[in-house]
């Protein structure tokens, strides 16, 4: 598995920790930044990462700024995302059973390194059940997708 990561400043001290956390996972990343605490429009981090997830360069991303508000907005404007905004192991773990997500989005103002950690393994670690209400739901996601994108 190969996971895209990315942050905006409201999500810089968190990323380090999540990042460290995957590598004693043995997890490949691409990391899409930022890399420091300057101002910085959330916008192009989830943009990047959500594209790499969309084309197949990564397999999952994760995304955090200071509550995954604007992150889970952009990412899923995206073609081929389904981003969970998730901010407890339960909603985690729900969005890739149910829903098949492949970007997780978390705020570094609401929840701890900690839960953090929690909440990027549930979701890496869930798979989609392919239950068909589930799988029909999803592929309703998509079909609603393709009309809007016309």
């Amino acid at each position: 598995m190969k996971v895209a990561i990315g942050c905006d400043h409201g999500g810089i001290n968190l990323k380090p920790l999540l990042i460290e956390y995957l590598q004693k996972k043995g997890i490949e990343y691409v990391d899409f930044g930022c890399h420091d605490k300057t101002s910085v429009d959330y916008n192009e981090y989830a943009l990047a990462v959500s594209n790499a997830v969309a084309k197949g360069e990564c397999d999952k991303g994760v995304l955090i700024c200071g509550t995954g508000i604007g992150m889970s907005i952009v990412a899923n404007k995206v073609k081929g995302i389904r981003c969970g905004h998730c901010h407890d192991v339960f909603s985690a773990k729900m969005t890739r059973l149910h829903n098949d997500a492949n970007v997780l989005a978390f705020g570094e103002r609401v929840v701890g390194p900690g839960l953090a950690m929690e909440i990027v393994d549930a979701f890496l670690t869930t798979d989609f059940s392919g239950d068909e209400r589930h799988a029909r739901r999803v592929n309703k996601i998509r079909a609603i997708e393709e009309e809007n994108m016309k």
